[in-house]
């Protein structure tokens, strides 16, 4: 992707975050950033990774989460300022995103997001194209926790239910034990993977957006096979087929080879186990 086109990408983010509270639509976005629709549409899916319809209403949604927990504003009134016409539109999408409805979201009162809003480096994407390979993967350490957080920030809709203080605790405890591992280009984490090597689960697992056709995911597992497990069954959990906040993360993990098996329920989200079989044992 060209630094014109990036900018234009910024341009279009920082148009929608300084107007979520207004109609917003393809068209609006683009007269505003002086870019056809159709090569808004292509771009703004290439380089985030959702339409650019979804990413308005996730972030609108998880602005309503935030007020939901953070305020005592009426439902009707958080409804009306997320773009919803009706306190029962809203609460039938918040519900299906959110998987409890706003009300109930109101009572945990514990605030967890969507969709952060987009962000990225301006060097970042120089090299997307790049080939890589598991010996390009290493350990991380204590010091790659900020680039490690700014990659988990922009990945944040594969995986629901993500408070970041509690995973930043739970990144350090992997660090220490050399169970997180992590690809950078340069200072920019662009792929990062959690693996217990006594569960064979893949606990975490982030590409950076702008690398996702550089075969990161398949280093990962070259990595693990290859350091950690063989002939062992790797596991990963995904959303279940259907979900609506899903926005391609199971069909990314199908396409690895990973099979359907049981599903779950984590964090009180429904969630669907995946496992890749191995073929010598090892760990």
């Amino acid at each position: 992707m060209s630094n014109n086109s990036m900018e234009q990408i910024r341009s279009a983010i920082g148009y929608i975050e300084a107007h979520l509270a207004e109609k917003l639509d393809l068209g609006t976005v683009a007269d505003a950033v002086h870019y056809s629709k159709y090569h808004l549409h292509r771009m703004f899916r290439h380089t985030v990774g959702m339409t650019l319809y979804d990413y308005i209403q996730r972030r609108r949604l998880t602005e309503a989460a935030k007020w939901l927990v953070f305020s005592d504003r009426p439902i009707l009134d958080i409804a009306l300022a997320a773009g919803y016409e009706s306190q029962q539109a809203f609460t039938n999408v918040f519900t299906a995103m959110y998987k409890q409805p706003p009300n109930r979201y109101r009572e945990n009162e514990k605030f967890y997001p969507l969709q952060l809003k987009f962000d990225f480096e301006r060097s970042c994407g120089m090299h997307q194209n790049m080939e890589l390979c598991a010996r390009d993967i290493t350990a991380a350490t204590q010091a790659d926790i900020p680039c490690w957080m700014e990659l988990v920030r922009l990945v944040i809709d594969g995986f629901p239910h993500l408070y970041e203080e509690e995973y930043v605790e739970v990144l350090k405890d992997r660090i220490d034990k050399r169970e997180a591992f992590i690809l950078k280009d340069g200072r920019t984490a662009i792929g990062v993977l959690i693996f217990s090597c006594r569960t064979g689960s893949i606990e975490f697992m982030g590409t950076h957006p702008l690398y996702r056709n550089a075969g990161i995911p398949k280093a990962f597992i070259a990595k693990i096979r290859e350091e950690l497990t063989k002939k062992r069954e790797i596991s990963i959990t995904t959303y279940r087929a259907g979900d609506k906040a899903d926005t391609g993360h199971r069909r990314a993990v199908m396409e690895l080879g990973f099979a359907e098996a049981e599903l779950l329920v984590e964090f009180g989200y429904p969630t669907q186990r995946f496992i890749l079989q191995g073929d010598a044992h090892r760990c």
